[in-house]
């Protein structure tokens, strides 16, 4: 759903024109030092980057999902560091507080993360609980008006620079199950609390990723998300539902941008006296992408409308998230082949979105979760039933 859908196509421009004009000029500067400079990163909280999800009532654009996936199509067609860089905030890293937060906890952080002043983070997958979810181990104690956590957090987005942390931990050891799970808003500097150096990672470089380390580390109890334990689990399934139709336009994005740059090069290269674009299997590889690039975004579009009329589009998220992760790759895949050699050497950029974009496949779930996902509410549809991750 678009409010306004001329106003909407007006920023949608406005947009467009940012990420080529600012961003992309910057992005071997991003690559370089391995993190976004502090005068792009004003300048994205100066555009309202960070807010985009978050309710207008607290400082955000308070966009439908409609909106925000086409927003991330085109904000996801620069270095994948920029769209990570803010991607938490309107993410996963606002998402927990807008759909369960109680009102105080809403006004108390929600404007700060959409002005950009606070980096969001949330920090659910432990070294043995990523996929399984629902087993995870951190602990959470109540001792009087505040909670004791212990455990490990890793592969946080933005745990190095953030400055609150979606954590998800367990309040009832005896219950073992996603009811004993609770959702907790922890604050960089509550004692107890540390974050890991940034991993080296295979690609992303200026995107921080680190463990997240609590030791008896004490939250209050009014910093309980929507102010009731055993509600964290259900609290993370909505924020993973929203996010994987987000994550799955933000795949889209780079994929556009791949085939863009990819089309140019074989346009202007000329061999056997003709240029590239001429022949016809690297017509075939163009058509390919194409096409996949059109078959997901219609199909992200589709289920953003879904949402935004309250239907269930659990599996559909998954969907989306499955398939546009995996078209992405197969895109940077045949866009290296395109440029052939050059496209395995840095100067091209390629190489860098060849790498970036792996990972998508990845987080928000791994594909494998996600065929798992979708089979078994496909096989519970059909009304045989069905195990398997959830």
């Amino acid at each position: 759903m678009q409010r306004d859908p001329a106003a909407f196509e007006q920023f949608l421009g406005s947009l467009r024109s940012y990420v080529r004009e600012r961003l992309v000029p910057n992005e071997a500067r991003v690559a370089d030092a391995d993190e976004v400079p502090a005068d792009l990163v004003a300048d994205m909280a100066a555009q309202g980057l960070f807010g985009y999800s978050i309710p207008e009532a607290y400082g955000g654009a308070g966009m439908t999902t409609e909106e925000l996936v086409l927003a991330a199509m085109e904000l996801s067609q620069c270095s994948v560091a920029f769209r990570a860089r803010v991607g938490t905030n309107t993410g996963i890293g606002s998402e927990a507080l807008v759909a369960d937060g109680t009102e105080e906890q809403k006004r108390r952080y929600l404007p700060r993360l959409a002005s950009g002043e606070l980096t969001g983070a949330f920090a659910l997958t432990e070294p043995e609980a990523g996929s399984d979810a629902a087993s995870l181990r951190t602990s959470a104690r109540r001792e009087g008006d505040h909670y004791v956590l212990n455990g490990t957090k890793c592969f946080i987005t933005n745990a190095p620079i953030a400055g609150l942390f979606t954590v998800m931990a367990r309040t009832d050891p005896n219950d073992l199950s996603a009811r004993g799970v609770t959702a907790f808003l922890v604050e960089r500097g509550m004692p107890g609390l540390s974050t890991g150096p940034a991993y080296k990672k295979m690609g992303q470089a200026g995107s921080p990723v680190s463990e997240v380390h609590m030791n008896d580390c004490i939250v209050p109890a009014e910093n309980v998300i929507g102010g009731r334990e055993g509600q964290g689990f259900k609290t993370a399934m909505k924020v993973l539902n929203k996010q994987r139709i987000h994550l799955a336009a933000l795949c889209i994005g780079p994929a556009i941008r791949m085939l863009k740059d990819a089309v140019a090069f074989v346009s202007t290269r000329k061999q056997f006296g003709q240029a590239l674009s001429g022949f016809q299997l690297i017509q075939a590889l163009i058509a390919d992408s194409q096409t996949e690039i059109h078959a997901a975004r219609a199909l992200v579009l589709d289920t953003a409308r879904k949402r935004d009329e309250g239907i269930d589009v659990t599996m559909e998220a998954s969907i989306c998230k499955y398939f546009a992760s995996e078209m992405c790759g197969r895109v940077a895949d045949r866009s290296v082949q395109m440029l052939g050699g050059y496209g395995y050497i840095a100067d091209h950029g390629m190489e860098r979105f060849y790498r970036d974009v792996r990972l998508f496949r990845l987080y928000e779930g791994t594909s494998q979760i996600h065929q798992l996902n979708i089979a078994r509410r496909t096989l519970a549809k059909a009304g045989y039933g069905g195990e398997g991750a959830s």
